[in-house]
């Protein structure tokens, strides 16, 4: 729930988003006025970056890995596909002669959005705990924890490639973050320490890091299925070669990402559109055969609820409860040769697997259509994304209830994303999707890490 102020009211939101496009355009030229001085000491620009992405067998949360402050140091990150920026516990066991704290009203302050200034109580200061610094509210999205923390500033080194193989490692000498409190590490997987977002935000690592290295306002994110194997998130445009050479960028659909007026964060000092990825799914499709449901709850109100987004921290799709209910019965008597069983917490609909054949995409399940602009444009998921083996000889179906008026009523999660790429163009507000890779004889864990440029 954003923190209400009485100056907040209807008028400046419709204001605030107007003015948000000429914004954006603000932000990237001052970010290049930030950051661009800080890396011209090297010759070298890459054309893309490269972080590998591990899945938590515990969470099942995807993770990743960046090194900073000095000397450098690897800090373990839970990916948030929608978060507003990358932030970080910093009030303990943070070291780095690098750090600094943006001054209140200055050029980072500006392009972060955060006009409010920050004094720590403390006399001594210490990265987190700064006197005449802005703030933001970092926020953990698994959970909801929310509070302030101070903008901030360190050393951040990253591995270019070629889309091929990694490169050399690269430098960004100040990249912009939030500090926050050890209690936002709740819920997070162990040894995590923030959280890194790649959301539609001007401080966000895609929009960061294609403003440091002058390349285009592109990233990719291709989540491997597997917890022993790395899947990997590339900032710039491909190609995305994955083993044995494929590169899975040359047969992408496109769909245009919808802006939520409404901001989703947990709070907000004043409203600001939504940092999430927002996409028009016009109906959903099971063997063919529409799901009936009602169509309004597709379509994002004036009030920002409603609508589909995409999600890596819900490890699977979240359904508003009608949808699902009628979602769950078109699926089951599409699969009609496999009967019911007892369902297996957090599922609502499973399946005896004896009786569910094999594919080259997962169990032979009923395919789903996400269908957007048109009838022919849709995303489709095959049972390696729609289906979760929970026991020898039990099957559920990966899509959870929401319950009844949640404020996105569809929320595409991690499962269904797995062996996907889905690349997303911050410039032309566009998705590229593959659907499953698996068609195409790779898997998002087949990234050449082993080997450099």
């Amino acid at each position: 729930m954003a923190v209400q102020y009485s100056i907040h009211n209807a008028a400046l939101r419709t204001k605030d988003m107007a003015l948000s496009y000429n914004y954006l355009l603000f932000c990237s030229l001052v970010l290049s006025a930030i950051i661009s001085p800080c890396i011209a000491q090297t010759s070298f620009r890459p054309k893309a970056l490269i972080l590998p992405v591990t899945k938590d067998a515990s969470t099942l949360q995807y993770l990743t890995q960046i090194n900073q402050r000095t000397p450098l140091v690897p800090v373990k990150y839970t990916l948030d596909l929608g978060g507003q920026f990358l932030w970080v516990v910093c009030l303990e066991d943070y070291e780095s002669s690098s750090f600094t704290s943006p001054p209140c009203h200055s050029a980072p302050c500006s392009l972060a959005n955060a006009p409010f200034c920050w004094d720590c109580s403390d006399s001594q200061p210490r990265p987190g705990c700064n006197n005449n610094t802005c703030n933001l509210l970092p926020d953990n999205t698994i959970n909801g924890i929310s509070f302030n923390g101070p903008l901030s500033m360190d050393v951040a080194s990253i591995q270019s490639t070629n889309g091929k193989n990694p490169g050399r490692v690269v430098s960004v000498p100040k990249l912009l973050f939030v500090c926050a409190d050890r209690f936002h590490l709740t819920d997070l997987a162990n040894g995590v320490r923030g959280m890194a977002g790649l959301g539609r935000n001007s401080i966000s690592l895609p929009s960061l890091f294609s403003s440091a290295f002058s390349f285009p306002r592109k990233f990719a994110i291709c989540l491997s299925s597997s917890t022993k194997a790395s899947g990997a998130v590339f900032f710039g445009d491909g190609p995305y070669v994955m083993l044995p050479g494929v590169d899975v960028s040359t047969s992408l659909i496109y769909t245009p990402l919808i802006l939520n007026p409404v901001s989703t964060a947990t709070l907000l000092f004043r409203p600001r559109p939504s940092t999430d990825y927002f996409i028009g799914v016009k109906s959903v499709k099971i063997n063919g055969h529409a799901v009936p449901l009602n169509t309004s709850l597709l379509t994002i109100d004036k009030n920002g609820v409603g609508g589909t987004k995409i999600s890596t921290v819900h490890p699977y799709t979240v359904l508003e409860s009608s949808i699902y209910e009628a979602f769950v019965k078109a699926f089951t008597k599409e699969l009609a040769n496999a009967p019911r069983v007892e369902s297996v917490s957090p599922f609502g609909a499973c399946f005896d697997s004896t009786r569910i054949g094999s594919t080259r995409v997962g169990p032979a399940v009923p395919q789903i259509d996400l269908v957007l602009q048109s009838s022919d444009v849709y995303w489709r998921i095959f049972g390696a994304n729609s289906m979760v083996q929970v026991k020898s000889n039990v099957m559920c179906l990966g899509f959870v209830d929401g319950g009844v008026n949640p404020r996105t009523s569809i929320v595409i999660g991690g499962h269904q994303l797995e062996d996907n790429l889905l690349q997303f163009d911050l410039a032309t507000s566009r998705l590229g999707f593959s659907s499953s890779l698996l068609f195409r004889q790779t898997t998002c864990s087949n990234f050449n890490f082993t080997s450099t440029a």
